[in-house]
């Protein structure tokens, strides 16, 4: 659900209501509405490209959230006009910079918790056994590179469904 985005409308206890499996932008969210989505297990879904487009000046409660143990996802909500974003790692840089996400945070957003925010945790999101796995490989110093580098090129090797391109 897109929620909180402008205003506090109380989007997100809604969908935590109706157990919806995600709430979108949530700048406005308040305490109510993030325990709500920690009861209900909705995802939070941070869109920071979508906040610098449109130059907003309200973050998402990012600490509301881990205080609620809200599970963050980052997304590029790519959308002409609103969102021009395409870059996962710049989606990631940004959510560690204008949010102040951790770069751990910042991946599990890109990852598993985006896997759970559309209701496929239990297929892909994460390496595990039995789980579906696109791989893309970078070469860097540490994970923290991911979301620092503005402009990352692309990764040094792509894996999709096991083969190699």
């Amino acid at each position: 659900m897109h929620a909180e985005q402008l205003s506090n409308q109380h989007g997100a206890a809604l969908a935590a209501q109706y157990r919806a499996l995600s709430a979108d932008h949530l700048e406005h969210l308040d305490d109510a509405g993030a325990k709500a989505m920690a009861t209900a297990g909705t995802v939070a879904v941070l869109l920071p490209g979508a906040f610098y487009a449109l130059q907003e000046k309200k973050k998402p409660p990012v600490a509301l959230l881990r205080k609620h143990k809200v599970p963050i996802a980052v997304a590029t909500d790519c959308n002409p006009g609103t969102s021009p974003l395409l870059s996962p790692t710049l989606a990631m840089n940004m959510a560690c910079t204008l949010f102040g996400l951790t770069p751990e945070e910042a991946l599990a957003g890109m990852t598993i918790n985006a896997a759970r925010a559309l209701g496929f945790e239990l297929e892909i999101g994460s390496l595990a056994p039995g789980k579906a796995a696109d791989l893309a490989v970078w070469r860097l110093e540490s994970l923290a590179e991911l979301g620092y580098w503005i402009g990352l090129p692309g990764p040094e090797r792509r894996i999709f469904n096991g083969a190699d391109s």
